[in-house]
């Protein structure tokens, strides 16, 4: 009775006013659960506030374990309206093994359902920015994606990667515009503080795009928000170069990454050549073998990160296959399932400028993205060489790529369709060449292209 009715067991043979509050206790959370999935229902978007909302999900937190305590209660309480002690030794050995059994799954079961709650919470508050509010611009969220390096023998943060996924606010449809680290000699963007260091340009001996945090957490007395300078500095060379205004950033820890995508169960890529795994020197390296392969964390990350027998825009190209693969792969069920790993390795892994209050936004963002083709952009050769760049070429290529993905081309009724050049060269893991450039560099469908 207690499983089924919490409170009835003591209506029925004990006391009765703790079976009326227990009752009434019990209706009132059915109550609120059946709205809460109506509402869910018919306004997903609630849902999803609810979800990401730390203060919801502490009360809810308090809700479950004060749950737990007080059906816990009500069992052992049962127990002893059953009178054990009147029973023959082999049915009241029977009796208190079933209500330990009840009391270990139905308590058990809230009190670590709290504790994946506070996970949640947890996450939450440690990946959420500090910034305001940042609306669209010409209809499109732009959030820069930094990929941190930073390790033994390096100096500073210095972004390994740099890729601005633009989103349509309405649709979710994204388009990566990837920019080369060794990117020099281009503008920043103007009125910043870096634009006043550098009017004629990033054009000092041996400053590369990626070196941009680090002058700037070198130089952090010319900046508002010195402990953000290095990041602030990065955009304004972002938005320089690419002619977007940049709405949030988040930064994702390369070694933490491994952990996400372990924690999701690894992700399927179409690997097309040997990518090593590992220095030559280490008694770890080894290769992953051609052909279609779920990936563990680690190698997914050598996936994304190789040069050896390689380049940088080879790579690129392989980064934006794993972004699309994540984003097509990841399954909601699964990520329910694995909750606490996620969110967990989540927290080591990600840092953000987007406010708590938005996370909800850019979920919903993201379960649309995954039914709509992925397009992408660099800002590589032979699109133009990355030691001198032609900023209005660039402007242009990412205009034109925003473009496209907003009004696709219609196929003529009819007519036949252009042939486009062959492409079966693989280069360093990715289909294309130097000279030719790396299909997934420049595309309208990513997935395709990988």
């Amino acid at each position: 009775m207690t499983l089924v009715l919490p409170g009835s067991a003591q209506l029925v043979a004990g006391d009765r006013r703790l079976g009326r509050i227990a009752m009434r206790i019990w209706g009132a959370l059915l109550a609120v659960v059946l709205v809460s999935v109506l509402l869910t229902a018919a306004w997903p978007g609630l849902g999803l506030k609810a979800g990401t909302s730390p203060a919801l999900l502490g009360l809810l937190r308090i809700v479950l374990i004060a749950v737990a305590i007080g059906w816990g209660v009500l069992f052992v309480d049962a127990w002893r309206l059953g009178q054990p002690l009147s029973l023959l030794r082999n049915h009241r050995l029977s009796l208190v093994g079933i209500n330990g059994a009840l009391v270990f799954v139905v308590v058990g079961a809230l009190l670590f359902s709290a504790h994946v709650v506070n996970v949640q919470r947890a996450f939450w508050i440690a990946v959420a920015g500090d910034g305001d509010v940042a609306g669209t611009s010409e209809g499109r969220y732009n959030i820069l994606l930094a990929g941190a390096d930073q390790g033994a023998g390096r100096v500073g943060l210095r972004p390994d990667s740099l890729t601005v996924a633009s989103i349509d606010a309405r649709t979710g449809k994204t388009v990566l515009i990837g920019l080369p680290r060794n990117m020099s000699h281009f503008p920043f963007k103007e009125g910043s503080v870096m634009d006043k260091q550098f009017p004629d340009g990033f054009d000092c001996d041996g400053c590369m795009l990626n070196g941009v945090s680090t002058w700037a957490m070198d130089n952090t007395h010319l900046f508002k928000r010195k402990k953000q300078a290095g990041m602030v500095a990065t955009i304004s060379a972002v938005e320089g170069i690419t002619g977007l205004e940049i709405s949030y950033w988040a930064m994702v820890n390369m070694k933490g990454f491994r952990n996400v995508v372990d924690a999701f169960g690894g992700v399927e890529l179409n690997v097309r050549d040997r990518i090593p795994v590992g220095l030559p020197h280490e008694a770890s390296f080894h290769y992953i073998e051609p052909g279609v392969r779920t990936l563990d964390g680690d190698d997914t990350l050598w996936f994304a990160r190789a040069r050896h027998g390689s380049d940088d825009y080879s790579r690129m190209a392989r980064q934006k296959c794993v972004m699309s693969a994540l984003l097509s792969q990841v399954n909601p069920a699964k990520a329910v399932l694995n909750l606490r790993e996620i969110m967990e390795a989540g927290s080591s892994m990600l840092s953000t400028s987007i406010p708590g209050s938005e996370f909800d936004t850019f979920i919903s963002l993201a379960l649309k993205a995954k039914d709509q083709k992925m397009a992408s952009v660099s800002l590589v050769p032979p699109l133009l060489s990355t030691a001198d760049p032609d900023i209005d070429v660039a402007h242009g290529a990412v205009e034109k790529a925003i473009e496209r993905s907003e009004n696709p081309p219609k196929k003529k009724a009819g007519g036949a369709k252009k042939p486009k050049p062959a492409t079966d060269a693989v280069t360093g893991g990715s289909k294309g060449t130097l000279s030719s450039g790396y299909v997934a560099n420049d595309t309208d469908d990513v997935a395709a292209a990988c």
